[in-house]
């Protein structure tokens, strides 16, 4: 099978493919060997907060003490 790259760099997989994935949105891609794989993943919002939490240096402690903050007033 065929899947077309189109001007904007978007890629169409094709539905025989796909058929496989129902449900899944977002793919990993990585490049071996030459080749580019896709590798499904299913996002989920909590672990996406505590993936953006780590990237700004937050630690649970941080936030523990921010809600305890804001409760007092």
């Amino acid at each position: 099978m065929l899947a077309k790259l189109t001007s904007k760099n978007q890629l169409t997989l094709p539905k025989a493919i796909m058929a496989g994935y129902e449900g899944v949105e977002y793919f990993d891609v990585t490049t071996d060997k030459g080749r580019v794989v896709l590798t499904p993943v299913r996002l989920v919002q909590a672990d996406a907060v505590r993936a953006k939490l780590a990237e700004l240096g937050i630690s649970e402690d941080d936030v523990v003490e921010a809600v305890a903050w804001a409760r007092q007033g």
